[in-house]
């Protein structure tokens, strides 16, 4: 039983995660769609039908990057620093729906 609880909490916080991505992906493209069309420029519809496939490309592009590596500081805290900032925020999105579940004045 415990087992299976605790499944179903990572399941829940792997489709949170998708969730938000791919979310994000997608609100990065329709704000680029939208500065376009304000700035009167083609927006980003090379890739893809109508630029659907624009956030996978800019998601490779960025893991594909080169890496640079500071020379004087706390590697620790450079690298480990977003991580940690990502986490958070996602155990806040975690968060939301137990929040309506609480307040109960049915006491």
């Amino acid at each position: 039983m415990f087992l299976g609880d605790l499944y179903m909490i990572f399941v829940g916080f792997l489709i949170l995660i998708l969730g938000v991505l791919l979310g994000v992906a997608f609100l990065t493209l329709l704000e680029r769609k939208v500065l376009g069309y304000i700035q009167i420029r083609k927006g980003p519809n090379k890739l893809g039908i109508m630029g659907i496939l624009q956030p996978f490309s800019d998601a490779i592009k960025l893991f594909t990057k080169e890496q640079t590596y500071p020379n004087y500081s706390n590697y620790f805290c450079y690298y480990f620093s977003p991580v940690v900032s990502f986490m958070m925020s996602l155990f806040i999105w975690m968060l939301i729906p137990y929040y309506f579940n609480m307040i109960s004045f049915n006491l």
